[in-house]
Order: C-alpha cells, then sequence, then structure tokens
C-alpha cells in the first residue's frame, strides 16, 4: 500500500496550491480506515516541503514518480519517501529516503543503534536513519517479485532536515550504513548533495509506473534468500535433524504445503528442553523459504530471534535478515493469510494482549493463525515463566478449533541437551517438586551437576569451561537492575561477589556476546537458547522449608516484570493466583538449569535450600 502517489509536477503543485499534509492525511484515511496521528500529521506537514524544496530543480524530470508512506508488506512500517525513475544507461531506480525531523541525537553502543527523541519527550535507542533506509530496500530486494524480478536498482539515503553535523550521527561507528545510504543534513551544501543524488539516479521519468508495479509486487522470498539461508544452515552440525525431529519437521513441510486460505492448518510439536525445537523451527524456515512461501520466525523473546539472526551475519545482508524474524506481537493489525506459514517457537510465551503497554490486539494465539495459512507452534508447557504466558497447548488447540483449523500434533521426546541424560529431567522435576517420580533414575555420571557453596567460586568454575565462549552464569531475578542508572553500581552482591546483570549494552544477544561472560543473565536472554555449562544462582524467591520446597514471590525483585500485577490478582483469586506463582518460579529455575549441553552448577543464596539440593544430588529423598 503507497498513501500518496504522483509525479514531481503533482507533488509540486499539491505542495503549492494546497497544504501537503492535508492532501496525504486524507489518503491515508481513504487508504487505511484510520486517521493519521499529530504526530504524523506535523511531520508530514514539516519533511515533505523539505522534499519539496530538493526537487524544485529543472533537472529533475517533472515525470518522476513521488510516492509517500509505502507500507512494507509483513510489518508496520513505512517508507516515507519514494522516486522512481530510469537511469541514463535505462536502468529502472527507485530511491528511498527516510526523512526525519532530529536535531540531535546520542551514541549507542549497540550496532547501528542511536538514541534520540522518536516521537516522545525521551531519547529512545533505536535504528539509526542510514540503517533504516538500508533495511527497507534490502527487504524489498529479498521478497517483492517486481524489485528482484525487475532488475530495479534501489538507492537508498537518509535526509534529517534539521540536523546540523555535530560527529555524532556522522560517527565513524555508522560508517557502514553510512555508505550503503547516504545522509544528508541540513543546509544549502546538503541540499544541493541531495539533489545531485537524486539527478544521479533518475534522469528520465517514469510517470509512476514503477510504484504501481512495485505497490502491487507478489510477496514472496527470492531464490537470492532461499539460496542463502539454505546454504546457512546445510552442513552445520547445529541444525541437523535427527530421529523424531526430522519426522516433525516432514510433518509440517506437509502441512504447509497443504494448506490454503480456505483450509487453515496448525502445527503443534510438543517438547522439554533440548529436544530440539528450535533446529526444527530454523530448518522449516530454511526450506519453506527454499519452496518459495512466504514464511517467519516468531518468538515473544526477543533472545532466540538475535541470536539466530546473528547467526546468519555473513551469509546475508542483514536488513533481509531481520525480516525473516518476528515479535509475536506484530500480528494484531495483519491481513488474514498475508503469510503461507508462521513458525511459532517457544509458542508457550505468547500473550493475550500485544504493544508496549499491553493495550493493542485480542489474542496473539488468534492473530497468529489468523494472519496465516499454516501457523506450526512448538510448546512447552513446563516453561511458562510470566504471568502473562498464555500460549498451553490447549490454548494453542482452542484457537485452532475456533478458526476451523486443521491440527496436527507432534511430541518430541529424545533429550539432546543434558547431555542425553534421560533422567536429569524427571529427576530435576521432582526436586523441583514440579512433578513427583518414582525412584531416582539420575545417572549423574552422564550429566556434571553440582552444587557449589560459593558464588564466586561458581562463576570462576564457569570462566574456566569458557574456552569455546559457551559458558554463563544466570541467575533468578531477585535483584533490582541498579546498573540501570548508575553503570558503576553492582546488582548483584553476595559477600565478596559482586556482579552485574546482563541487561546492558549486549542486550538479546548476551548469551553469545565475548564478553558476557563477566555478567550474570537471566531467563528473558537464555530461554528458549543453550550453553555447554550453566551456573544458576537460586534467589531467596526458592526456599526449602519444613520439608516443601517453597516460592516467596515477595523476595523477587520489585522491577521484575514476569509477575506483574501479582497483588490484584492475589485479591481476585488467591488460591489460583499463588499456585500460578508457585509454577512460575519453579518453571523459571527449570529453565535455567536445563540451558546446559554438558554441565549445570547451583548455588542457592539460602543455606537450607542449598543443603536440600545437596542431599538429592546425593540420592537422598
Amino acid at each position: 500500500m503507497i498513501v500518496y502517489q504522483s509525479t514531481k509536477q503533482g507533488f509540486l503543485a499539491d505542495t503549492d496550491d494546497r497544504d501537503i499534509e492535508e492532501v496525504v492525511a486524507t489518503a491515508y484515511v481513504q487508504k487505511t480506515g484510520r486517521y493519521s496521528s499529530q504526530g504524523e500529521f506535523r511531520s508530514w506537514r514539516e519533511s515533505l516541503r523539505h522534499m519539496a524544496k530538493v526537487l524544485r530543480d529543472e533537472a529533475i524530470p517533472g515525470d518522476t514518480g513521488v510516492g509517500i508512506e509505502f507500507g512494507i508488506p509483513q510489518s508496520q512500517k513505512r517508507i516515507d519517501f519514494i522516486l522512481t525513475g530510469f537511469a541514463n544507461d535505462g536502468e529502472a531506480r527507485m530511491i528511498i529516503v527516510e526523512l526525519k525531523q532530529w536535531s540531535s541525537s546520542r551514541i549507542s553502543e549497540l550496532d547501528g543503534l542511536i538514541y534520540a527523541r522518536r516521537g516522545g519527550a525521551a531519547d529512545i535507542e533505536g535504528p539509526h536513519p542510514c540503517y533504516q533506509a538500508w533495511s527497507y530496500a534490502a527487504f524489498l530486494h529479498g521478497f517483492n517479485e517486481t524489485v528482484y524480478d525487475g532488475q530495479v536498482a534501489l538507492r537508498p539515503c537518509a535526509y534529517l532536515h534539521n540536523y546540523v553535523d555535530d560527529g555524532i550521527i556522522s560517527d565513524s561507528r555508522y560508517s557502514p550504513y553510512i555508505e550503503l545510504a547516504p545522509l544528508f543534513l541540513k543546509g544549502e551544501p546538503e541540499l544541493k548533495r541531495l539533489r545531485e543524488f537524486v539527478k544521479k539516479h533518475v534522469c528520465r521519468g517514469d510517470n509512476g509506473d514503477l510504484l504501481y508495479k512495485v505497490e502491487n509486487g507478489r510477496i514472496r522470498p527470492s531464490k537470492m534468500l532461499a539460496d542463502s539461508l539454505v546454504g546457512m544452515v546445510r552442513g552445520n552440525q547445529e541444525f541437523v535433524l535427527l530421529d523424531e525431529q526430522k519426522v516433525a519437521f516432514e510433518a509440517a513441510m506437509t502441512a504447509a504445503r497443504k494448506a490454503s486460505a480456505t483450509r487453515k492448518h496448525v502445527v503443534l510439536i510438543k517438547g522439554g528442553p533440548g529436544t530440539g525445537k528450535s533446529v526444527i523451527a530454523i530448518n522449516l524456515l530454511a526450506s519453506l523459504t527454499r519452496v518459495g512461501l512466504l514464511t517467519k520466525y516468531v518468538s515473544k523473546n526477543a533472545a532466540p530471534r538475535a541470536v539466530y539472526r546473528d547467526k546468519l551475519t555473513g551469509h546475508m545482508k542483514r536488513g533481509v535478515i531481520d525480516s525473516l524474524f518476528g515479535s509475536a506481537g506484530a500480528f494484531y493489525d495483519v491481513e488474514n493469510n498475508l503469510f503461507d506459514v508462521l513458525v511459532v517457537d517457544e509458542a508457550h510465551r505468547l500473550n493475550r494482549f500485544s504493544g508496549l503497554y499491553g493495550n493493542l490486539g485480542e489474542n496473539q494465539i488468534k492473530e497468529v493463525i489468523q494472519s496465516t495459512k499454516c501457523a506450526v507452534f512448538f510448546v512447552d508447557d513446563n516453561q511458562v515463566v510470566t504471568l502473562s504466558d498464555i500460549g498451553s497447548a490447549a490454548e494453542i488447540r482452542h484457537w485452532a478449533n475456533a478458526m476451523g483449523a486443521e491440527i496436527s500434533e507432534l511430541e518430541l521426546e529424545s533429550q539432546f541437551r543434558c547431555n542425553g541424560s534421560a533422567g536429569y529431567l524427571p529427576w530435576l522435576d521432582d526436586v523441583l517438586e514440579i512433578e513427583r517420580i518414582d525412584g531416582d533414575k539420575f545417572d549423574r555420571t552422564s550429566f556434571d551437576f553440582r552444587m557449589v557453596d560459593s558464588p564466586s567460586v561458581l562463576h570462576e568454575m564457569i570462566e574456566e569451561r569458557n574456552v569455546a565462549n559457551r559458558a554463563r552464569v544466570v541467575a533468578g531475578y531477585c535483584w533490582d537492575w541498579s546498573s540501570k542508572k548508575n553503570p558503576r553500581a553492582y546488582d548483584i552482591v553476595l559477600g565478596e561477589y559482586r556482579k552485574r546483570w546482563n541487561l546492558g549494552r549486549d542486550g538479546s544477544l548476551w548469551i553469545v556476546a565475548p564478553d558476557s561472560i563477566n555478567e550474570v543473565g537471566c531467563i528473558h536472554t537464555c530461554q528458549g537458547l543453550e550453553v555447554d555449562y550453566v551456573g544458576v544462582i537460586v534467589g531467596t524467591d526458592l526456599l526449602f522449608r519444613d520439608g516443601n520446597l517453597t516460592t516467596e514471590v515477595v523476595n523477587r525483585s520489585k522491577m521484575d516484570r514476569t509477575v506483574r500485577g501479582y497483588k490484584r490478582l492475589l485479591k481476585d483469586g488467591p488460591a489460583d493466583t499463588t499456585e500460578r506463582i508457585d509454577r512460575i518460579i519453579k518453571n523459571t529455575y527449570r529453565t535455567l538449569m536445563t540451558r546446559g549441553l554438558k554441565g549445570c552448577f547451583v548455588h542457592c543464596v539460602d543455606k537450607e535450600t542449598q543443603e536440600y539440593f545437596k542431599r538429592r544430588l546425593a540420592g537422598e529423598q
């Protein structure tokens, strides 16, 4: 969808004879059925007049195509401004312009990100404008059939018409993206530079024909994209499918091929930690893309998406990579059956509502099924770790039936994590009093599980095993994130042991960041992922008292969003809420203690709880 389409001549006439922002706002209502926000309206008023100045050059053809607010399929993102025409050699060209009204910014430590005012009073960390423009071009080149088959050359750039260069917006760390999408700032010399950029790429107009073709171009993965993705997976031991993993993969492939808008399919694949759910999910993403089906990997947690995107770096353009991965909260306003397949990893983490304030959409499970012809859900009901998690197998079945979808169910049983120890997970469930078992079948020689009396020693043991950057320390969220406001502060302080949470510069990539061995991770940056060795610090939200393992939600940090709202829920339904909180806390430690392929070392802050785990490790009841 393009909100406004015209030519240079028509655009300038609309700017001179009418208020261009009113013209675009009217078109926006007609195209979307919604009114634009005041922020969008102000942005159009300011930025489009600056673009009109750029185009007031006789050397820019009057029949150059002009598009405003081009909605990028599969997302809520829109390209601000597009120019189309032909280069001197007759090649079709499309110039993508990211417009910003910024006048200041702050450098971020994360790649391609920058702090700036993005429609609010405070600085928000987000993509650099040049990264944005380039990523939009990369998406179109990877998914729009008109672009990749029609040999359309895309030329992205960013125009910050209020920004005087302060060395921040143009800092050398952003150079790779500025080279891909040139940066133009405030002032007459910059205006002239942008004009020259336009004239270089559009020498002859197309009367807006290319805009129409791109807008109506079929959205499907290009062969280049498919080949790159398959090349990443093939030959990589990390993604080899074994036994029932292969069976589940083929069942999902078959359902995806059969599915249609009138015959929806839902595939429900259940499995515990280490059964290979994510391995199957990535293989499905690659193989379904290879056969030309529009597919996206979806997760509630950002960490798995970030890590798998990072693994693709070097094989594919980052802008294209980003378009293959999406948040579970991105489908509340997506058109029905837009996707061929949505592969939902860690589906137990799905929530009812979406948006930063939980005020968007109706139900994420419903919205996923609605948005695609085939939905593949990977579920482990025992990894529900927040009060807002609703993605149980039963709930998925409910919505699949309600929407008339055919359902296929499979279960993964073989344990490939925890050294393949079949007895470890049942033993752990029994120890955490999640599920009682008869007898103790945990072969302690098959998986290196140890209790460590000192958090400092535990950390040292994990550091010693971090030879291949595959060992990390994690903890229950029982300590405030003090270093968020004071970078010099320590978050987890246990005597001489002083460490910071992982929630800083590495963000969702904490588990693969080389220096993060010095920090402590939490459930949010390790669920769905694995290391060789994991060290787990158990806080005082889990206590052994009077012969039972109890949970104390009051000992969780007040900054922990996983149990946000529990006091209100306790008033409404004390028994049910107490049971849910108990399960969430125990599930959290179950999840943390099953991240290791080879070993798990545990330290309990509470001495009585530490002794309980020691007795159970010794085989005592």
